[in-house]
């Protein structure tokens, strides 16, 4: 994983959905669980959600924060 992938995913979008438009890191951790529990799209999205999952799970948000665009 590089960086350049790590910020495009915690600046993606939630394209769909209760939270269409909020960027994958503000998320909040129980939809993230739902996802991993449901199965993460077989896509380039579904990669992005399970590595948000994971920083959130690993409680590494605060070292993400930097990269998010506002």
């Amino acid at each position: 994983m590089d960086q350049n992938e790590l910020k495009l995913a915690v600046n993606q979008t939630m394209p769909f959905g209760k939270y269409k438009g909020s960027k994958l890191i503000r998320l909040p951790e129980p939809y993230l669980v739902w996802f991993k529990q449901k199965g993460f799209p077989d896509n380039k999205l579904g990669e992005q959600l399970a590595l948000i999952y994971e920083i959130k799970l690993n409680g590494l948000e605060e070292l993400v924060r930097p990269l998010v665009n506002t």
